[in-house]
């Protein structure tokens, strides 16, 4: 996992712990929100990412607090909800783009990009994010 969270790190410009921990709930989001056989292909696919997910998989599983849960509450959770989970990591919409990028990149690279494009393909909004 120390690789994928370097490359985010180094190429979106934050700290190693944030972007772990971006990372984590990232893979979090999908474990929870993607084709179930797909997602977990994918994640077994990433080094370290299944223990990754477990240590960050209920940061933010609220929906991001009172304004998350208000957005669940009106249909807009999911990917608006994780936005709002990582803006709360003091990420900005630049740094949120280019993490989501940088993650689907790299699990294209270790589980294959059919796998990766029936993910991203079974949550709703993450298209045009990544």
């Amino acid at each position: 996992m120390s690789e994928l969270v370097t490359r985010v790190a180094e190429n979106v410009g934050i700290e190693a712990a944030t972007a772990e921990k971006a990372v984590g709930m990232i893979l979090g989001f999908l474990q929870r929100e993607a084709a179930e056989g797909p997602v977990a292909q994918m994640i077994e696919a990433i080094p370290g990412a299944p223990e990754l997910v477990a240590r960050y998989n209920g940061e933010g599983s609220d929906g991001g607090g009172l304004l998350g849960g208000l957005m669940s509450a009106i249909g807009g959770g999911g990917v608006m909800a994780l936005g709002q989970q990582l803006m709360s990591q003091g990420l900005g919409m630049g740094e949120i783009t280019a993490l989501a990028k940088e993650t689907i990149a790299f699990a294209k690279e270790k589980a294959g990009e059919d796998v990766v494009d029936e993910v991203v393909a079974s949550v709703p909004g993450l298209s045009q994010f990544v």
